[in-house]
């Protein structure tokens, strides 16, 4: 890094910034000597950056203005906070505001929301998500999107945080865990839920198609409920129907969803899962770029990794969930049901993502979180592994296991390749989720055996992709980071290094930041982030955790104050 030149827009920043802010009260804070990543993809250039009430005051020569605190970032890279598009933590940050794993990997910001939202939380909703509230501990004193918010606001946090309204909660909150189409009456419910949430402050609404009960329901319901997102200025995120053998067709319902709710879409975690669907992702990557080209706004994100992370129940057959997860465990200690449900599985099909027929064997299904203590032994071990020792079939340890947990377990799983993987990373409309809740090594979280993503996605990407593999720039990883999710979620006030804008600013070291997670050992925290800073305020400092919590909540376009 030899480049000492501004660029226009920096030293426009530096001639006009600099002399008027120097005549005012002092910054906050001025980072030094920085190579300046402004989040847009452009070459860094050399500059200070100055920081007042939370945002940035001015860019450019500031070694003459006063500041109630200096950092020198010499030979570091100065960036904006990393955003984080898919970040499960809407119940951890209750256990650990901090969220230690997310800002050591540089994220200021999360959006969460994967088809169960925090709310609505009511009726069969509320009762499905009791087992995860005990699991940490909680006591939901909310029921609606804005008195989660309140919640959060009243409690502070360490990064800010956005919703949207899962699909899969307006349907438990009207529905049920059935295995049947709305009512007319029922479907007004639902949207009028949808609705509210907007002006709440969803940023839209999401699917996750591979969970029941959200594969009961249809294409129409869906539109219908991404229709009432849409005036708010919402997004359709989704996890798709299919991942794997079924992947067209999933893309297909995502294409007609934005079309005919006329929403922009957002596929998390894009990949191809399965064996025999490896090699795949160009075919993807073509008709997504089909579907932008004539007209749809369609984006993506990944995490990067060849393994994702799901509950465990997803290898079980939608039908067996029907009635909820109580329902679900009755079957699977019913002899004739649990055969019946053996043999769905066991039979390839493209009805439904069956799991257990794309991976390449139980040595690549991982045992993660469980609920039950006596299983604990049973995290970080393979089903393969487990099977052997239990000297029982792998199905019906894997069976077993969701019986024993109460349907709890999360897992790991290997299905994927890195060719494809590292294929979606690159594409221009990709950027990056870590799809894991926030976690720490210490305390209720660091007894979780969770997939190394959740400490090390954005480090991974820099070490791996940037610094060892050359498959992104420094700049463009950035990009994928900051400036480009910001502008998918209509974060007009963030994700680029800018006068006027809020303070979400990472500094690193580019040639050490590195993840230390792996599958083995995942409660490890990432290094090389030396400042992390939310809204103005140090989260890390010098290397080191402040336990500050400057988060602010972020409303979507939709929100109306005085809706709760």
């Amino acid at each position: 890094m030899s480049q000492s030149w501004l660029s226009a827009a920096a030293l426009s920043a530096c001639l006009c910034g600099a002399p008027a802010f120097g005549a005012e009260a002092p910054f906050d804070l001025i980072i030094a000597n920085g190579h300046v990543v402004d989040g847009t993809g452009s070459p860094w250039y050399s500059a200070d950056v100055g920081i007042r009430d939370g945002r940035i005051a001015a860019i450019g020569k500031l070694q003459d203005a006063a500041a109630k605190q200096r950092i020198d970032a010499a030979g570091k890279v100065v960036a904006p906070g990393f955003i984080d598009m898919l970040g499960q933590s809407e119940l951890t940050i209750l256990v650990d505001p901090r969220l230690p794993s997310k800002i050591y990997q540089g994220i200021t910001t999360e959006i969460t929301g994967e088809g169960i939202s925090a709310a609505p939380l009511m009726g069969h909703a509320r009762q499905e998500a009791a087992q995860g509230l005990e699991h940490y501990g909680l006591k939901a004193d909310w029921q609606t999107l804005g008195e989660y918010f309140a919640r959060l606001e009243r409690q502070g946090m360490g990064i800010n945080l956005a919703s949207y309204v899962g699909a899969t909660s307006v349907r438990e909150v009207v529905i049920g865990g059935a295995d049947r189409a709305p009512t007319p009456a029922e479907l007004v419910r639902m949207r009028t839920l949808v609705r509210e949430a907007m002006e709440q402050g969803a940023v839209g609404v999401s699917t996750s198609l591979e969970y029941a009960p959200a594969p009961y329901a249809g294409t129409e319901e869906l539109i219908a409920l991404a229709a009432e997102a849409a005036p708010y200025g919402g997004i359709y995120a989704t996890h798709m129907r299919s991942e794997g053998d079924g992947m067209v067709a999933a893309l297909d319902e995502t294409f007609r969803i934005a079309r005919e709710a006329h929403i922009p879409a957002e596929i998390w975690h894009l990949k191809v899962a399965g064996k025999k669907n490896w090699g795949h992702m160009p075919d993807v990557i073509q008709r997504i770029e089909a579907a932008r080209a004539s007209g749809l706004d369609i984006t993506a994100d990944t995490y990067a990794y060849t393994a994702w992370f799901n509950d465990m129940s997803a290898f079980v057959p939608p039908w067996a969930h029907d009635g909820g997860n109580g329902k679900m465990i009755e079957r699977l200690k019913d002899p004739a049901t649990r055969a019946r449900i053996v043999k769905d599985i066991q039979t390839p099909s493209h009805t439904w993502d069956n799991e257990w027929d794309e991976v390449p064997g139980p040595e690549s299904i991982l045992v993660g979180v469980v609920k039950n203590p006596d299983l604990r032994s049973l995290q970080g071990q393979t089903i393969a592994a487990i099977a052997k020792a239990r000297g029982k079939d792998p199905l019906q340890t894997l069976l077993d296991i969701l019986v024993e947990d109460n349907g709890f377990t999360g897992c790991a799983v290997f299905g994927m390749q890195e060719d494809d993987v590292a294929l979606a990373l690159i594409q221009p409309w990709t950027s990056i989720n870590n799809d894991s809740s926030g976690a720490s090594p210490e305390g209720l979280l660091g007894e979780e055996h969770p997939h190394p993503r959740a400490y090390g996605t954005f480090p991974r990407i820099l070490r791996k992709y940037v610094r060892e593999e050359h498959r992104l720039s420094l700049e463009d990883a950035i990009r994928k980071f900051s400036a480009l999710p910001a502008q998918r979620m209509r974060l007009t006030d963030r994700g680029v290094l800018k006068q006027g804008l809020w303070a979400d600013v990472v500094v690193f070291d580019p040639a050490t930041i590195a993840d230390r997670s792996t599958f083995s050992s995942p409660n490890e925290l990432a290094v090389g982030m030396r400042w992390v800073l939310v809204n103005g305020v140090p989260v890390i400092a010098d290397g080191k955790m402040t336990g500050a919590k400057p988060g602010h909540v972020l409303r979507g376009p939709g929100y109306k104050p005085t809706i709760r």
